[in-house]
């Protein structure tokens, strides 16, 4: 195979081949997330909050041995990863919630409240409802995320997830005006809204587009807390088969086009035929000028 490839935007040449098949040899016996995170070390591969970047890691080197390039320590422990789509594997016994109907207005039940499902409880029912609930289902999210639970009371009603941004997206692009040097630099001062489940049982008039109200304040918080760098823009992508997209114009979300029907996989694109609505909602008036800068100004 032809080096060097580009793979999570590392570039992968003869020397750093060598460099990940000597750790592989070293800590054979350690495991794959031992060497993940002393590739990260030995890369200085960090995210912005200092933590490294273990997960792109792994995916990393799994994709190489994919490619026959390397070959991994057999997994020391199951994980909730498969080998190419990280799936989760829900818990044999589901998580202890209050599962109740609502009808009717928002102002006819509790404020909702917001938490963040992180190393929690909350993340673990989060994964569930998820999984269970979604149409889409659930998989592991990787790279920058914030998990968000919705609640009436202690009732759950509904899941939200912010993730990375989507690289490419010719309308938003088009939307934005940023060349392709602006987009990778600033690209991460933007967040997907990749999940976003009202429980089936909850079906309360506007409910909906207030959780987006109170969710777009609280990830605009948490995202630069976590991470270390805020965001500009807000992005979502709406299935036009599915949905009409009501509860973002509701919320003063902006339509701004739709995708094309493709998708990459394993480095290649492929037409699925799925279009989906582009909208945003921007965090600050001067979104534009800040994600069209250039030179490290962000």
């Amino acid at each position: 195979m032809d080096l060097p490839l580009i793979i999570r935007k590392q570039r992968i040449g003869e020397a750093e081949l060598g460099q990940i098949r000597a750790l592989i040899n070293e800590h054979w016996h350690r495991g794959r997330t031992y060497i993940s995170k002393e590739l990260c070390r030995l890369w200085n591969w960090y995210q912005e909050n200092g933590a490294p970047k273990d997960q792109v890691c792994r995916i990393l080197l799994r994709q190489l041995e994919d490619k026959g390039l390397i070959e991994l320590p057999p997994r020391l422990q199951e994980g909730v990863l498969s080998r190419n789509q990280q799936y989760y594997r829900p818990p044999l016994q589901s998580p202890m919630f209050l599962k109740q109907e609502l009808r009717g207005r928002v102002c006819d039940h509790p404020a909702i409240t917001l938490k963040l499902a992180r190393r929690n409880f909350e993340e673990k029912l989060w994964n569930y409802l998820v999984y269970r609930y979604h149409y889409q289902s659930f998989k592991i999210i990787v790279g920058a995320h914030i998990k968000v639970m919705a609640f009436a009371g202690d009732i759950p009603v509904a899941c939200l997830a912010w993730s990375s941004s989507v690289f490419r997206i010719q309308d938003r692009d088009s939307f934005i005006g940023w060349n392709y040097e602006q987009r990778n630099e600033n690209i991460r001062h933007m967040a997907n809204n990749s999940r976003f489940l009202i429980l089936p049982w909850v079906q309360v008039k506007n409910l909906a587009s207030h959780i987006l109200g109170l969710s777009v304040k609280l990830v605009s918080r948490q995202w630069e807390y976590v991470y270390g760098y805020p965001l500009y823009l807000l992005e979502t992508f709406v299935e036009q088969e599915r949905f009409r997209g009501t509860c973002y114009r509701a919320a003063n979300w902006q339509y701004v086009g739709e995708t094309r029907g493709h998708a990459k996989k394993k480095g290649r694109f492929y037409r699925h035929g799925n279009i989906k609505d582009v909208y945003v909602y921007p965090l600050r008036p001067d979104f534009k000028e800040r994600l069209c800068e250039s030179g490290g100004t962000s």
